[in-house]
């Protein structure tokens, strides 16, 4: 299998539309800095693919990887569906721009299905273009295509401020979860984790076995959202621990240890930051896009 890294940014991208911070001005000046939404695309055998996480930028992200363009002179895409990793807007926004598809699987927990599909409405909104196939995520691998499969390793049960319980879901649902994502065939695991608010003991386990790790990078450190005023809350109340926090626990395990989903305010969207290299020597880099890893 081979995969394509088709954003590394938090929600809002770098830059954000409405921000002028540090990181943003710089991005605006500087095209090395520009971001696009955390995202992936996973080719499981040839000619079907699926994307992790529907962003904003989906259709800029679908034109940028080869495997996921249609056959020259047809409609037929190779892009069987969508795998989300929760049920934020950063990472299911962009489902509404595969309407043009015939059917689209809709890969996720129980808990972000329903809220995708009710709370967004897009079982609704969408059923005159597409036939929604929508698939439950397991903690037990689940065969994609060719000898690929995903399992998921649930999280934490933070929910998207637009979920609110309502009596009618599982508060208690997996609504943010690790995948992993691995090839029997090559006997070959990547795990990616866009959103890590918490460090379960079962990570450890997977951790041992994957090759790979695109993991939440969202923050620098833990008092950056306060500091840089996005927010009054810290890294780890909003749902993310900090890079200063991982980088040691990852550096323990033998797979490359690649940070995404970066937000605007991380001083690592700077190329030239000094952070860079305090990261290099846990051993761990920020994912580059359009890097392919091929397993």
């Amino acid at each position: 299998m081979r995969l394509q890294v088709l954003g590394t940014a938090a929600g809002g991208g770098v830059p954000q539309w409405n921000c002028a911070c540090p990181g943003c001005h710089g991005a605006r000046a500087d095209p090395r800095r520009r971001r696009r939404h955390a995202s992936l695309a996973l080719e499981v055998a040839p000619g079907r693919s699926y994307v992790v996480n529907a962003t904003p930028d989906l259709g800029e992200q679908i034109e940028s990887c080869p495997w996921l363009l249609p056959a020259p002179g047809t409609r037929e895409t190779p892009l069987a569906g969508v795998i989300l990793t929760d049920a934020e807007l950063d990472h299911t926004l962009g489902i509404p721009r595969l309407r043009e598809a015939d059917k689209l699987e809709i890969w996720a927990t129980p808990a972000v299905g329903d809220a995708v599909g009710r709370r967004l409405g897009l079982d609704g909104t969408l059923a005159p273009y597409v036939a929604l196939d929508r698939r439950d995520l397991q903690a037990h691998p689940i065969a994609l295509g060719g000898t690929v499969e995903v399992a998921a390793v649930p999280l934490s049960a933070k929910r998207p401020r637009y979920a609110t319980p309502d009596g009618t879901d599982d508060d208690a649902g997996a609504w943010v979860v690790a995948l992993v994502i691995s090839d029997r065939a090559a006997g070959r695991s990547l795990l990616y984790a866009p959103a890590m608010g918490t460090w379960p003991a079962a990570l450890d386990d997977v951790l041992r076995r994957c090759e790979v790790v695109l993991i939440d990078g969202t923050f620098w450190d833990d008092d950056e959202p306060r500091r840089s005023g996005a927010s009054s809350r810290t890294a780890t109340q909003m749902g993310h621990l900090p890079i200063v926090a991982t980088a040691p626990r990852l550096a323990a395990f033998p797979g490359r240890v690649l940070y995404t989903h970066l937000n605007n305010t991380n001083p690592l969207v700077d190329p030239d930051a000094p952070e860079h290299a305090e990261l290099a020597v846990s051993g761990a880099w920020v994912a580059a896009e359009g890097t392919v890893i091929e397993l």
